[in-house]
């Protein structure tokens, strides 16, 4: 389950890479390839975030993690880069 937590984190900071930047540089200058985009990676990103969260809470008992480590994690989640600060701090000395 940690193997799969790594790789969920990583898919979830792109994907999450991939909408922003589908919103800030191709809607402004492509409405069309931007709605295009907008399903597909949309619904990556979110199946991707749940599943982030989900293991992440799943993992909490098995790594060890305090409650604000826990929040910390999960936190970052939703700050642009987060999720690979919490591969570096909390997923690569395991």
């Amino acid at each position: 389950m940690f193997k799969l937590f790594k790789i969920v984190a990583f898919l979830e900071g792109v994907s999450y890479l991939a909408i922003l930047a589908n919103m800030l540089f191709i809607k402004p200058n492509n409405i069309d390839l931007y709605q295009t985009f907008l399903f597909p990676i949309g619904m990556t990103h979110g199946i991707l975030f749940m599943a982030y969260l989900l293991l992440a809470v799943m993992l909490k008992a098995l790594m060890k993690w305090s409650g604000k480590d826990l929040f910390l994690i999960l936190f970052a989640s939703i700050i642009p880069f987060g999720t690979f600060w919490v591969e570096k701090k909390y997923l690569s000395s395991k």
